[in-house]
């Protein structure tokens, strides 16, 4: 099968930038398989993601780079071009709830995630088994709540070793330190339920149902080092009536988690996100 190179642009809006990106790749005899604009009327920014047929074009990636960076300069561009010969290497860290990293590991060997999982981190040892299973290496970090530094350093050791290109917090009870959260901008994604700050803290899903929510949910998003606060990526709900019980609640809450933090990682992977300030562009 053919790969894809994948040129995702943002920059100030100004006629004239599609003609151009469209003309170069076709100079280059470049065959655009799927193209994505978007004009910001409030801010004049605007945002572009093509998928280029790699076949077509007779040069490799770092050429293409090289060939397109005096346009990226003209038009003043945040850009970047990825090759999807490249699978990017993804660390899970867990705790003790496994919906999302089973629904995860399914999808990873159903080819619908295309990535490497390099490995599994959690705080807590009870997932190795099911992680081992699958042939993936798993890390156990201890966290002392009274001393989180010398745990983090390994995590940040263990990530640097795989070469991670990104990292899922897949229901990973601990708080990121704030430097690892700044080194990994925009490469962290984390999944919670949608009820924060309304129901913060422990037992979400307890405190909505002693107040009578009616509809519940979940928010896939980049981890910044304001807790809970990064871009958001992808949300979904669940509307809820006075005949469910907590235990529906949860479950319903554990369905959508899942396929919120499924739906927001296959985008990230296809660069189809583009972020902009604490907001997003997805191109799905």
């Amino acid at each position: 099968m053919s790969h894809y190179y994948r040129l995702v642009v943002s920059c100030p809006d100004r006629v004239g930038i599609v003609s151009r990106v469209s003309g170069f790749i076709a100079e280059q005899g470049g065959s655009i398989t799927e193209a994505n604009q978007h004009s910001d009327l409030m801010t004049g920014q605007f945002f572009m993601r093509y998928e280029i047929l790699a076949d077509s074009i007779a040069m490799d990636a770092e050429t293409l780079k090289e060939s397109f960076s005096p346009i990226a300069a003209e038009f003043d561009m945040e850009w970047g071009l990825s090759d999807t010969s490249h699978r990017p290497r993804v660390v899970l860290m867990v705790s003790q709830d496994s919906h999302c990293l089973v629904d995860l590991l399914y999808r990873w060997t159903a080819a619908e995630l295309d990535c490497e999982l390099a490995c599994v981190i959690s705080n807590h040892d009870d997932l190795r088994s099911l992680v081992e299973w699958h042939g993936i290496d798993y890390h156990h970090v201890p966290v002392d709540r009274h001393d989180k530094t010398t745990a983090f350093a390994e995590v940040e050791r263990l990530i640097e070793e795989v070469e991670a290109d990104t990292i899922v917090l897949a229901r990973y009870m601990q708080i990121l330190p704030a430097a690892l959260c700044e080194r990994y901008q925009g490469r962290i994604i984390n999944i919670h339920h949608s009820f924060l700050p309304s129901f913060a803290g422990a037992r979400p899903y307890h405190q909505a149902y002693e107040r009578g929510v009616k509809l519940i949910g979940a928010t896939c998003h980049y981890v910044t080092a304001e807790l809970d606060a990064g871009p958001i990526i992808e949300q979904d709900v669940h509307r809820v009536t006075h005949c469910h019980t907590t235990s529906d609640l949860v479950r319903f809450g554990r369905d959508i988690e899942k396929l919120v933090l499924a739906r927001g990682l296959r985008w990230h992977l296809q660069d189809r996100v583009l972020i902009h300030g604490n907001k997003t562009i997805v191109f799905a």
